[in-house]
């Protein structure tokens, strides 16, 4: 009996340590799970308009408020250093550099920008820069890239002073029988973000949206698109001034108290239209 009982007991053993030897194996083979953010995107839809009407370049033709023709060629601004407050109060902030963006009318896809990993939630309000800041504006070539890089689409879309050394935060030109008697052309070039070897106004200006009784909420599932209504007209006329085509058919950097006038017209361009 005792030789069945210690047999027995022997398999048990060599059982246990095969088992064991093949815990050890599995083991080695184990990595550390890797950490998951969660998060989601936001879509935010930068609709251009004049008044109540889309903006059309190049035909079609509207009137500002001291009642002077105009159409429009080419309209493009900056955005950048975008926050969202969720209902609670918290902030999101895009990190640095994913949170520039040129929105350009004859470009669609530029007009709808895509944040990642936006932290679930829901969210009632949105705030950016028109502009870009002076700490990017002088910053090394290697930390402005994609649409901020002034050797790449810069050249192509003229948004980049290189006398100035400074980006255009808003560009609009166009055509108006009050406009230049030789072309009836005009330009409304407004940057300047308060100067690097020079003081000059700082043009650029923090814009915030608030979505009223509505909320994007961002979740693993949902994408939420805020639709944001960009208004020409609030360029012309707004809490700066009524900035009258005759008067001046360019405004451009050298004329600072002017171009601020815009910057604080342009500051009220945008509004929420919906959410989906």
């Amino acid at each position: 009996m005792k030789n069945i009982f210690s047999g027995y007991a022997g398999l048990v053993l060599a059982l246990l340590s095969l088992f064991a030897l093949s815990s050890c194996s599995d083991s080695s083979e184990i990595t550390e799970p890797i950490p998951v953010t969660e998060g989601g995107k936001l879509r935010i839809e930068f609709d251009n308009v004049v008044g109540d009407k889309n903006l059309v370049l190049n035909s079609v033709s509207y009137v500002n408020a001291t009642k002077e023709d105009f159409v429009v060629t080419k309209f493009n601004y900056f955005i950048s250093n975008i926050k969202l407050t969720k209902t609670d109060g918290t902030i999101f902030t895009v990190p640095q550099d994913s949170s520039y963006f040129l929105i350009k009318e004859d470009v669609k896809a530029s007009q709808f920008v895509t944040l990642n990993n936006v932290p679930y939630g829901d969210y009632k309000a949105v705030e950016f820069m028109v502009g870009v800041d002076s700490l990017r504006n002088t910053a090394p070539l290697e930390k402005r890239k994609g649409v901020l890089d002034p050797g790449g689409s810069m050249l192509e879309d003229g948004m980049y002073w290189l006398w100035n050394s400074g980006y255009i935060f808003l560009k609009l030109e166009g055509t108006s029988s009050k406009g230049n008697p030789v072309n009836n052309k005009f330009y409304y070039h407004i940057g300047l973000f308060g100067g690097y070897s020079e003081k000059t106004v700082n043009n650029t200006r923090v814009v915030k949206v608030d979505f009223g009784n509505l909320k994007a909420s961002v979740t693993d599932k949902a994408t939420p698109e805020v639709h944001l209504l960009v208004d020409v007209l609030k360029v012309f006329d707004g809490p700066g001034t009524n900035v009258s085509i005759e008067q001046f058919n360019s405004i451009m950097g050298g004329q600072q108290e002017k171009s601020q006038q815009v910057a604080n017209n342009y500051a009220e361009m945008f509004s929420l239209d919906h959410i989906h």
